[in-house]
């Protein structure tokens, strides 16, 4: 472990580097479809409502992925782990880009969705390596790289598309994965959490950490409402584009870049959260989640306003999930892996219903539609954030989870409180 320390005993910025990158090329996998939805379309004769359900099946095989090969990360060796997931997301994305019909699209697209959850194994694997004075940072730096995945997985795939068909996006993105398993194996160090809890457990565990977890509900039920508005936006973004304004795939790809914002924005975040100040983040974050549809509804006409709406919303959506993630890190150090299963489950289920509701009311209603439903999302979750302001703040000792036959027993004199409250959130 000596080695991926620096003088101070913190992790090597080259170390945090890379796996910024890992987890940024393994997100991506999961947003090349964006703004190719009307190639897809028309090269399989799909109608836009079906086009766009190659992102809602690929966010269901991500919330699948999160809940039965996530928990594997407190149970297994991580680094074996991360490279069998990304050998696996590259054979997926080959079958994925070879699909000649609608058939072997979504089976391929829920396979991509499924292994690229190995973006949310590398995240709790960056904080259990961390020292806890650097956590916040290191996780915001990781998910900078998470995010700007996002964000560039659009601006490629749709540049790529340009030179060739929307296939080559899928044969580049899996070669990439390969490439990166060979790397991954030989930079990461071996770490394995101390259990004694069987696969079977460790899943039921993950339910009574809902069960239990005052925060974790709360802050999953932000990721819900954040996600979904996030994804009621990017599902449609590429048919209003290529409509209304008559763009094609390259410039589509290029209106990803408007949200980097919301990466830069990232680790001043993660600082929040290390400050005791996330309940400030939070209001911050969903009061411009609301204000961001408004411009995006008057983009509808103004391609500017637009752009603006993008950019606002990203920041919003992004602030609140690296919020979302420092509060949840702080509850058991010992079962991250199954913390974030149980967050990112909900928040991609929240993203596939904004999906798949996206383009149902697109196809049938128009913009307008879209952004009255992304509203709603946003507004749920501003008042969710109101709600929480009626809490008082409380002290209690935070619990601790240990092994039992039926899974994980909270114990200590802070079990089923709620320890948010306590750092000002």
């Amino acid at each position: 472990m000596d080695d991926i320390k620096d003088a101070s005993g913190h992790l090597k910025r080259s170390l945090v580097l890379v796996m910024a990158i890992a987890t940024g090329l393994a997100v991506a996998n999961n947003y090349y479809a964006q703004p190719l939805l009307p190639l897809i379309g028309r090269n399989l004769q799909l109608t836009s409502g079906v086009a766009a359900l190659v992102v809602t099946v690929a966010q269901i095989g991500y919330a699948l992925g999160l809940l039965f090969l996530l928990p594997l990360g407190d149970l297994v060796e991580r680094r074996r782990l991360i490279v069998l997931l990304s050998v696996g997301t590259g054979v997926a994305l080959l079958c994925l880009g070879a699909s000649p019909n609608e058939g072997f699209l979504f089976p391929a697209a829920l396979a991509v969705g499924s292994f690229s959850v190995l973006a949310q194994v590398l995240v709790p694997f960056s904080a259990s390596l961390a020292a806890p004075d650097e956590r916040g940072r290191v996780v915001g730096l990781v998910m900078s790289g998470l995010l700007v995945g996002i964000l560039l997985a659009r601006t490629v795939s749709g540049l790529l598309a340009q030179t060739g068909s929307w296939r080559i996006v899928y044969f580049a993105a899996g070669a990439a994965m390969f490439v990166q398993a060979g790397l991954l194996h030989r930079i990461l160090p071996e770490w394995r959490e101390e259990t004694d809890l069987s696969y079977p457990q460790l899943l039921r565990s993950v339910f009574t950490l809902i069960k239990e977890e005052p925060v974790l509900r709360r802050r999953s039920l932000f990721g819900f409402f954040s996600f979904g508005t996030f994804s009621v936006l990017w599902t449609s973004m590429a048919f209003v584009l290529s409509r209304h304004y008559h763009e094609g795939p390259g410039v589509i790809g290029l209106f990803g870049l408007a949200g980097a914002a919301g990466a830069v924005t990232a680790t001043m975040a993660g600082r929040m959260s290390d400050s005791g100040r996330s309940r400030a983040a939070t209001g911050i974050s969903t009061a411009l989640l609301v204000a961001s549809w408004l411009a995006l509804w008057a983009g509808g006409t103004t391609i500017a306003l637009l752009v603006v709406g993008i950019v606002v919303l990203d920041i919003g959506a992004q602030g609140l999930h690296i919020t979302n993630q420092g509060e949840i890190y702080r509850l058991h150090p010992e079962a991250r892996s199954r913390l974030t299963a149980a967050y990112m489950v909900i928040y991609f289920i929240g993203g596939g219903v904004g999906s798949a509701v996206s383009g149902l009311v697109y196809a049938h209603v128009g913009w307008g539609g879209v952004c009255v439903v992304g509203e709603i999302f946003a507004a749920l979750s501003f008042l969710l954030w109101l709600l929480t302001l009626a809490h008082p703040p409380v002290s209690p000792a935070p619990p601790r989870l240990r092994p039992s036959p039926g899974g994980i027993t909270l114990v200590g004199p802070g079990s089923g409180d709620d320890p948010e409250s306590s750092l000002g959130s």
